[in-house]
């Protein structure tokens, strides 16, 4: 390891689920010779990734921060950048497998454009770097003639290979990238302040994009650095409570409504989109899997079986949000958890 000074302090935080901590945590180590510092945001991890968590630290010198609760990734960033002192801290999520040399070309970028923010080409599920999930983007609001301000959201080259279109892929300026992994210049806080704790699950890195924006900073896709973000399914026994309460309704719809009033924006069909998908990670990685092996086992139709499985986690998603909200949430947040006075169905009827 190179005995220079770190200029950069790497904050790890929980994404959805603790199942790829040691292969992520392990890569971070095997693949960067670029000096750096490390703190853990640990969020009530399960009793063998606290252990594997805290004989890494003993053993690589980094500091853990344990709450005995789940987190929410701004409020997991935001414990973390309190415990940062050098000029960059790169934004880390738990399920992130990064390439050699991806540290180095992150802060290369920063020092030779004045980047305040630095995004990788990130890529998407296995086999590792090799299918493109994120290939910088755009995040922005446009008026239309009646004064509605409606969201505007793009990501680049998601899908792709890697193999067959990263010649064509250059360092560039760009207005988004994502919170999978991001490297941001310390000092950019002191103007837009911290992570805005009201985003719960989603769009947070629109907002913080657009806040850096529009003070007139710049945002940078960097390609010569490559990481891969690990998603489930499957999901270990111990993730599935973290799982649902991460994708939850409730912290997608208070997320939502915080982007749509502290932007101004319209209730329309980019909003009509997401509350038409709302559950659907949780769908897709915990309730599809059950419903197919019960549909095998006992001969059920899968689609019924599936759809009333659905109907069923949500009302157990509803209760593990309330109680999670009288526990642990300041009030502010507790009530943005309340049912709202609009239904979604309604919402979707006017929209």
């Amino acid at each position: 390891m190179n005995t220079q000074k770190p200029q950069v302090t790497i904050v790890v935080v929980p994404r959805e689920r603790f199942s790829c901590t040691q292969e992520s945590l392990e890569s971070i180590y095997d693949y960067t010779d670029y000096p750096f510092k490390l703190v853990y945001v640990d969020g009530n991890s399960p009793t063998k990734v606290r252990q594997y968590l805290e004989n890494m630290a003993q053993e690589k010198d980094f500091k853990i921060v344990r709450k005995d609760y789940y987190l929410s990734p701004n409020h997991a960033r935001n414990i973390g950048l309190d415990y940062v002192d050098t000029k960059y801290v790169v934004f880390f999520d738990n399920d992130v497998v990064v390439t050699s040399g991806w540290l180095e070309a992150l802060v290369n970028c920063a020092e030779e454009t004045n980047a305040a923010v630095v995004g990788p080409l990130m890529c998407e599920k296995l086999p590792l770097h090799q299918r493109i999930h994120f290939a910088g983007g755009e995040s922005h609001i446009v008026t239309d003639i009646n004064g509605k301000r409606h969201m505007r959201e793009k990501m680049y080259r998601q899908g792709q290979q890697v193999s067959e279109v990263y010649d064509q892929l250059q360092r560039t300026e760009t207005e988004l990238t994502e919170f999978h992994l991001m490297l941001v210049r310390k000092d950019i806080f002191d103007r837009v302040g911290k992570f805005d704790e009201g985003f719960l699950n989603t769009k947070e890195h629109l907002d913080f994009c657009m806040l850096v924006t529009e003070i007139g900073e710049k945002i940078y896709f960097e390609p010569a650095s490559i990481s891969t973000y690990v998603p489930g399914p499957p999901l270990d026994q111990t993730d599935m409570h973290f799982f649902m309460l991460r994708w939850s309704d409730a912290w997608t719809m208070a997320s939502l409504d915080r982007m749509r009033e502290k932007w101004n924006l319209t209730e329309d069909g980019y909003f009509k989109n997401k509350y038409k998908k709302l559950g659907w990670r949780r769908k897709n990685t915990i309730v599809k899997p059950i419903a197919k092996s019960l549909s095998k086992r006992f001969n059920l139709d899968y689609q019924s079986l599936k759809e009333r499985l659905f109907s069923w986690e949500k009302v157990l998603n509803r209760y593990l949000c309330d109680r999670y909200a009288r526990k642990h949430l300041h009030p502010q947040q507790n009530l943005t958890l309340n049912p709202s006075k609009v239904s979604i169905s309604e919402k979707l009827s006017r929209v």
